[in-house]
């Protein structure tokens, strides 16, 4: 178990110090990390209302941080190309996100045109049924999105490593609140970049 924890610290601490400059994404990531524990709760009472949570606010508000806000140029403080870090990222790097994301923006489009998707399920006759269907749909596709990232680190990596990266992606909500909680206050005195002074290279 020391050898997992040990894991998951380093985990944690390479996507802190390489992918979390921006106080915006920061900030957006706290409000994403709240976000989700309110998904949480929601798994054991309308799972589908979930993933609707967590893909509409949570993911939306964490992946834009990374989008829009995260610098993507030569990182002084770890001494490192955004190409470098791109290639080394344990969990899903820009090009993965958008495959994902897509799928994510996909999956409305296909229940609308094909509610039955092809005889799987049973079609929605009310507007709230095919939203339901949609959460439900955007659940398969997280569960689907965590296994696939697990099964391909184990492959290239090792078992400890994908196990470590999947406990690290279910318990970051706590994590980043823990982290981040700060970020909008610095964001509000002006500081749209973390110094990144506990991380930088000496």
């Amino acid at each position: 178990m020391k050898h997992v924890f040990d894991e998951l610290a380093t985990q944690r601490w390479d996507d802190h110090r390489y992918y979390h400059h921006s106080r915006i994404n920061q900030s957006l990531h706290l409000i994403s990390a709240c976000s989700f524990l309110v998904a949480y709760a929601l798994l054991f009472v309308d799972p589908a209302w979930a993933a609707i949570v967590a893909w509409c606010v949570s993911m939306v508000s964490r992946q834009a941080g990374h989008f829009f806000f995260e610098p993507r140029g030569y990182d002084v403080v770890n001494q490192a190309t955004d190409e470098y870090k791109e290639e080394i990222k344990v969990g899903y790097n820009i090009r993965r996100k958008i495959v994902l994301m897509g799928a994510w923006v996909l999956i409305p489009g296909v229940l609308w045109l094909e509610p039955s998707v092809f005889g799987m399920i049973e079609p929605a006759i009310t507007v709230l049924d095919y939203v339901r269907d949609v959460g439900m749909a955007w659940l398969a596709l997280g569960v689907a999105g965590l296994v696939f990232r697990v099964a391909q680190l184990a492959w290239q990596q090792s078992w400890i490593t994908a196990l470590t990266w999947a406990l690290k992606i279910i318990t970051d909500p706590f994590h980043d609140i823990a982290l981040y909680y700060k970020a909008p206050w610095y964001l509000l005195r002006g500081q749209l970049i973390d110094p990144m002074d506990h991380a930088r290279k000496h």
